[in-house]
């Protein structure tokens, strides 16, 4: 592609985001301004719409959510469930995972969703639970989710449930210089994400497509 098609890409790209945000509704929009003010930067909204949509394509009742501080990601997930089903936060932050409640807390009287936020290391609460129980995954945050969700993504995923990662070409964290898509990016994330989307492109337990939605989307779907 020539140097018109990429500045247009890059237009398309910004015309999406800025119409997810006018349809964010108002309780969205103030969920993100308060987690940005408490110190955890917000995902693209067109991605967070996106994770809400693949939660009804799926027909997902049973979602488990592992980021660090993914608020408005974790709210989206609840808005796909539709009133109903469980959603399982996993946030090795203790400030991410009290916002997440405090907020959920005020959705609690127009939703039967069930929320069971927990505190912990995905590496160390994802092996407790009940395997083939879980029709969807959502990954984003701290580089270490990812192998730690994916390692476990198998057992607990029932036939053709989908993991989704986000932020894969490594654009969010502090300091990235380009990340993934910038072979001088060195940062812990950009190196890790390298060898991670080859490593769930060459598993022969999923079919996987990596997409430009947000900052990096890699869906695996169970075979």
């Amino acid at each position: 592609m020539d140097r018109t098609s990429y500045t247009n890409l890059a237009k398309a790209w910004e015309f999406a985001e800025d119409h997810a945000f006018t349809l964010q509704p108002e309780a969205l929009a103030s969920a993100r301004v308060q987690a940005e003010e408490a110190g955890f930067p917000q995902s693209s909204a067109a991605q967070a719409a996106w994770l809400a949509m693949l939660v009804k394509l799926t027909g997902a009742t049973s979602v488990i959510s592992v980021g660090t501080g993914s608020v408005v990601e974790t709210l989206q997930l609840v808005n796909g469930l539709g009133n109903a089903g469980q959603l399982t936060a996993v946030d090795s932050s203790a400030q991410g995972i009290a916002l997440l409640r405090s907020l959920f807390g005020k959705l609690s009287d127009r939703t039967a969703t069930r929320l069971r936020a927990v505190n912990a290391p995905a590496g160390v609460f994802l092996p407790r639970l009940n395997g083939a129980d879980y029709d969807l995954i959502v990954v984003s945050g701290d580089v270490e989710n990812y192998a730690s969700t994916f390692e476990q993504a198998p057992r607990l995923l029932r036939g053709h449930g989908v993991v989704a990662f986000t932020d894969v070409f490594a654009l969010e964290t502090p300091n990235a210089n380009g990340g993934l898509l910038n072979p001088a990016d060195r940062g812990p994330k950009a190196v890790a994400m390298r060898e991670f989307i080859s490593l769930v492109e060459s598993d022969e337990q999923f079919d996987s497509s990596l997409t430009p939605t947000g900052t990096g989307l890699l869906v695996a779907v169970k075979r």
